[in-house]
C-alpha cells in the first residue's frame, strides 16, 4: 500500500497583504474594515491547516459552526464599534461619545469673615474677601462613574483653596499614594499646659430619637480658631525653645489624613531659625466644614445665592450647625472647670459668653534616633467633660440635607424614618461620604485624649429650609474604636507629618504653602515670598477703603 501526501488548498491572498483578500471578499465585506488583532485575543496556532475548506464562502460558515460550538473566534475580542447591522433593529447601535466635554468650574464657597465663630444666624449668598479662593467645590475629574445616564455628565474642574502666583517656586510633588505608605510610631504625648473653660456634658441629649426629636436652638457663643503664630500661648513656648515644631490640631489633622481628600487645602508653613510652624489662612479652609466631599456625585457650587444645597452653602449650614449644637449639648448647671483663662478672649471686645472649650498644649515625640530631639506642640480642644472632670469629650455634628438634591449620593436612609432602626446603615453611609472630615474628627479626639465622641444627627425641620433644624438622635464612639472602622492610621499620619516636617526644616529661612492639588490625588509644597499673603491682605484694605468713601 502506498501513501501520499496531498497538499490542501492553501488560501492565499493574491493583494500580498496579511487579512483577507479583497478580490475574494463577499461584496457585503468590503466597506467594512478588517480589525485583525487585539491583546486580548488568544493566538494558540500560527497556520492551522485542517479541515480547510474548499472556498471562502464554506470557510466562514465552518468558522461560524466552530464559534457556535466555543472555540475563540481571532479577534473576538476587538470592540463593537463595528457591530451596527443596518437591517435590524437599531438596539445594535453602539453610540461613542467623541465630543469634548465642557468644564463646569466650581466657584469660591460662602464666607464668614471673623476670627471669632459665634453660632449666629445661617446667612446664605454672603462671599467674604479671604485670600486666594474657595475649596469646597465638587469632587473633581468627575468622580466615581455613574449609571448609564452619567455617559454624557460634564467632567467637574474644582478651584484650588488658594491662587497659585506665577512667582511661587514648586519644591516637591507627592502623590497619595507615596504618602500612604509613611509609618512612625509615637509614643503618648506629654502635657504642657491646659487653659480655658470646660463645662459637663448632658446626658439628656442621649436620650434623643426619632420619636422624641429636640430643635436646634442658636447660641451665641465665642469660639475661637486662631492659627498657630497667633496663638500667644505657642509664642511663649517657642520663644524657650520648647518644641522644633508647632501647630493646632485642626490644621494637623488635615495633614495626617490627607490622602482622604478630595477638596482642596492649603497649609502655611514658616521655618524661623531652627522652628517650623504651621498656619493657616484667615477665612480659608479650615474655618469651615466640608459636606459629602467624599461622595460619588458630591455637591458643587453655585452663583446662584438662593440654591441652598450647594457646596458652599451646605458647608457654611454644617459649620453653623456644629457651632450651636457644641454649645447646646452643655449643662448649664454644670461646674465650669477653668486651669488657666483663655488665651484669645477678651472682655473689652467680646460681649457674648464664651463656648465650652478647653486648650490642652501637648507634646509629641517624633524623633526617629535614641539621641535625637524632634518634638511637636500641638494645641488640641476638647469641649466638654463627662461625669469627671478629667473624662474629656468632643462633640461634632452629622447634617442631613435634601436627600433629592445633587450630593445627596443617590438614595440615601430618610433618617426621620430609619434611624433608630438602621443606625448601622445610616453611619456606614456617612463614613464612606465623609471619610475626610470624620477621619479629622477622629484624629483631633485622639489628640486631645478624649475617652468619648458624642455625635449629633441633625437634619432640616423642612428639606427646604436650611435655617431650622431639629436634633434628631445622639451616638457615642470611642475615637480609637472609631479611627480603626474607618481604618485610620495614626503611625501613616505620623510618618507624613515628619515626612514634610523633614522636607520644610531642609529649606532656608522663609514661607512655603502645601496645596492640596484641587483635581490630582496629590499635594505640591511651594516657597512663596515673605509678603505673599500680607500683600493681598493690603490691596483688599485699601480695595474696601475706596468703597467706603464712594
Amino acid at each position: 500500500m502506498t501513501l501520499s501526501f496531498t497538499l490542501p488548498q492553501i488560501q492565499g491572498n493574491a493583494d500580498g497583504s496579511w487579512g483577507p483578500s479583497t478580490s475574494t471578499l463577499p461584496a457585503q465585506f468590503k466597506d467594512i474594515p478588517y480589525a485583525p488583532f487585539s491583546k486580548s485575543d488568544k493566538v494558540t496556532r500560527i497556520a492551522d491547516w485542517h479541515d480547510l475548506p474548499a472556498d471562502a464562502t464554506a470557510g466562514r460558515q465552518r468558522q461560524g459552526q466552530a464559534r457556535r460550538q466555543g472555540r475563540e473566534a481571532y479577534g473576538a475580542a476587538e470592540g463593537t464599534v463595528f457591530g451596527f447591522v443596518h437591517d435590524e433593529d437599531e438596539k445594535s447601535f453602539s453610540l461613542v461619545d467623541s465630543g469634548a466635554r465642557a468644564n463646569t468650574r466650581v466657584k469660591a464657597p460662602i464666607r464668614a469673615g471673623g476670627r471669632a465663630i459665634r453660632g449666629a444666624a445661617l446667612t446664605r449668598g454672603t462671599r467674604g474677601r479671604g485670600a486666594g479662593r474657595g475649596g469646597f467645590g465638587g469632587r473633581g475629574r468627575g468622580g466615581a462613574r455613574g449609571g448609564y445616564g452619567d455617559w454624557n455628565k460634564p467632567q467637574r474642574t474644582r478651584d484650588s483653596s488658594v491662587t497659585i502666583s506665577p512667582d511661587w517656586q514648586v519644591l516637591e510633588e507627592v502623590d497619595f499614594t507615596r504618602l500612604a505608605k509613611l509609618n512612625l510610631s509615637v509614643s503618648d504625648p506629654e502635657d504642657i499646659a491646659s487653659y480655658g473653660t470646660v463645662q459637663g456634658y448632658d446626658r439628656a441629649f442621649d436620650r434623643i430619637n426619632t420619636r422624641n426629636e429636640k430643635p436646634l436652638e442658636i447660641l451665641d457663643r465665642v469660639r475661637y480658631n486662631t492659627s498657630t503664630s497667633d496663638d500667644p500661648v505657642i509664642a511663649q513656648l517657642a520663644e524657650k525653645k520648647a518644641a522644633r515644631i508647632f501647630a493646632t490640631d485642626s490644621i494637623l489633622s488635615v495633614l495626617m489624613t490627607a490622602p482622604r481628600s478630595v477638596n482642596s487645602w492649603d497649609i502655611i508653613f514658616e521655618r524661623k531659625g531652627d522652628e517650623l510652624f504651621l498656619d493657616k489662612r484667615e477665612s480659608g479652609p479650615f474655618d469651615y466644614i466640608t459636606v459629602n466631599e467624599n461622595a460619588s456625585d458630591p455637591p458643587v457650587d453655585s452663583d446662584d445665592q438662593s440654591n441652598i444645597n450647594s457646596a458652599g452653602s451646605l458647608s457654611l449650614e454644617a459649620t453653623y450647625i456644629n457651632q450651636n449644637f457644641s454649645s447646646q449639648v452643655i449643662q448649664a448647671s454644670s461646674k465650669a472647670v477653668t486651669p488657666k483663662p483663655n488665651p484669645f478672649y477678651s472682655a473689652d471686645v467680646e460681649t457674648e459668653p464664651l463656648a465650652s472649650t478647653l486648650y490642652k498644649y501637648r507634646k509629641f515625640d517624633l524623633s526617629i534616633e535614641e539621641d535625637e530631639t524632634f518634638d511637636l506642640i500641638v494645641r488640641t480642644e476638647a469641649d466638654a467633660y463627662l461625669g469627671k472632670k478629667d473624662t474629656l469629650i468632643t462633640v461634632k455634628a452629622l447634617n442631613e440635607f435634601d436627600p433629592r438634591a445633587q450630593g445627596g449620593s443617590g438614595k440615601p436612609l430618610d433618617w426621620r424614618k430609619n434611624l433608630d432602626t438602621q443606625k448601622g446603615a445610616i453611619v456606614a453611609n456617612e463614613m464612606k461620604n465623609n471619610s475626610a472630615k470624620l477621619a479629622r474628627w477622629a484624629v483631633q479626639s485622639i489628640l486631645v485624649g478624649a475617652e468619648y465622641m458624642k455625635m449629633g444627627y441633625i437634619t432640616r425641620a423642612n428639606s427646604k429650609d436650611a435655617q431650622r433644624h431639629t436634633i434628631v438622635g445622639v451616638q457615642s464612639f470611642k475615637p480609637t474604636d472609631f479611627a480603626r472602622q474607618m481604618n485610620v492610621s495614626l503611625t501613616n499620619g505620623w510618618g507624613i507629618v515628619r515626612t514634610i516636617a523633614d522636607l520644610l526644616l531642609k529649606q532656608p529661612e522663609g514661607k512655603y504653602v502645601l496645596v492640596k492639588d484641587p483635581n490630582s490625588p496629590q499635594i505640591k509644597l511651594y516657597k512663596v515670598p515673605d509678603d505673599a499673603f500680607d500683600a493681598g491682605l493690603e490691596e483688599e484694605t485699601i480695595g474696601e477703603s475706596q468703597i467706603d468713601e464712594e
